[in-house]
């Protein structure tokens, strides 16, 4: 290959790294799967795509939508979380909330990391790429661990990553201290009231001010912390006084609670829940380092042009979708065959529907992708081509 024609390859593999890049970004903010429940009790009419729920990178979100028809009225949509995990309680499941916890807590460092890989792939000159890998890999590790270890550094978390988290404990909104006098609040109006009460106390306001009730941004997720951190202190003082822990809201610290926390919320065996907790926690810490070694061992490969190592770079990436799927495959197994035993109704295990219409009692499942995995396998296909030519680049 002449000079000039390994530079217009080069250009264009910088160019379709940069899209993919861009892509990686949008998709950690959009819907990537969706389930669904339908039954006879849930007719069309009131629930037109069943109990549905939308995975995303950093949560998983409610996929029904408010119902507009002159027989039927809703203030608000019905949570479909909640209704699932009320659904699956039954025969023995743990709540979605307990799944894919520690790749919800580290995916927007691990998405970060795919980024800056690319970035490194798309500058043909050695020195130059592990420059601008170091400055990138430096940055990720120092957010990650402010994250998963400063005090209060959950707050470093994505607003999405923080509603999930909200939202699923205020599923347990209308017992005890978290009712108000008449009727029980339902877990979206609780959530509202919750973020009304604490937008108030920062702003030293008996009401939140207009302009406080418009921002969607660092105020929403302040309020979202403080929520959490009101939660977590009425769970300790209700513990025996030796377990009991002071909030630090590192990432660490939330992770861990929360997921006890999740897999008690319907079958509340301590004895059962301890041992798991410690093992995501072991997990959790070892993974920052695993990833510190990842980062050397990648720069370590970006010294010159082609190698198994530096293959990685986009390799890694375009087999996103493929990751997802082992873990999103991985996680129904676990749910499937980790029933409690605590359940009302006793099933044998059984694998949950990964791609399709699947059928468990009365209920038919659906789980399909959304437009956020098109866009992974947009990115897999862009970064394919690019490799090809780098690899082209490379040999002539």
């Amino acid at each position: 290959m002449n000079a000039q024609a390994s530079d217009r390859s080069g250009l264009l593999v910088a160019l379709l790294s940069l899209i993919a890049i861009g892509l990686l970004a949008a998709l950690y903010f959009t819907p990537i799967w969706w389930v669904s429940l339908t039954a006879p009790n849930y007719p069309p009419e009131a629930f037109p795509d069943g109990v549905r729920i939308h995975f995303h990178m950093n949560g998983v979100f409610n996929g029904c939508k408010k119902v507009e028809k002159a027989e039927i009225r809703e203030e608000e949509a019905l949570d479909c979380v909640h209704e699932m995990d009320t659904i699956n309680h039954y025969v023995g499941m743990y709540p979605i909330a307990a799944g894919g916890v520690l790749e919800k807590t580290f995916s927007p460092f691990l998405i970060a990391m795919l980024g800056v890989m690319l970035l490194g792939f798309a500058i043909h000159w050695p020195a130059v790429r592990v420059a601008v890998l170091g400055v990138g890999f430096a940055a990720i590790l120092g957010w990650m661990f402010l994250t998963y270890y400063s005090p209060e550094g959950v707050r470093w978390q994505s607003p999405g990553f923080v509603k999930a988290l909200v939202t699923s404990l205020d599923q347990e909104a209308g017992k005890g201290e978290e009712a108000q006098p008449g009727r029980p609040l339902s877990p979206g109006e609780a959530l509202i009231a919750q973020l009304k009460t604490e937008l108030a106390k920062s702003t030293g306001q008996s009401e939140p001010a207009p302009a406080a009730t418009q921002e969607t941004g660092r105020s929403e997720k302040a309020a979202m912390v403080a929520s959490l951190r009101a939660t977590f202190e009425r769970d300790q003082a209700k513990s025996p006084a030796n377990e009991r822990q002071d909030w630090t809201g590192s990432g660490s610290q939330v992770m861990a609670w929360h997921y006890g926390k999740s897999l008690g919320r319907y079958f509340n065996n301590p004895e059962e829940i301890r041992p798991m907790v410690a093992t995501m926690s072991t997990i959790g810490h070892a993974i920052p380092w695993l990833l510190l070694g990842a980062m050397l061992l990648l720069l370590w490969g970006a010294r010159r042009n082609g190698g198994p190592i530096y293959w990685l770079l986009v390799l890694v990436p375009l087999a996103l979708p493929a990751f997802f799927l082992i873990d999103y495959s991985a996680w129904l197994w676990w749910y499937g065959h980790n029933l409690n035993a605590m359940g009302a109704f006793t099933v044998k295990p059984f694998m949950p529907t990964v791609f399709g219409d699947g059928k468990v009692a009365q209920f038919t499942t659906h789980s399909y992708p959304t437009w956020g995995f098109a866009l992974m396998l947009l990115t897999s296909a862009l970064l394919a081509v690019a490799a090809l030519l780098r690899r082209k680049q490379l040999r002539g």
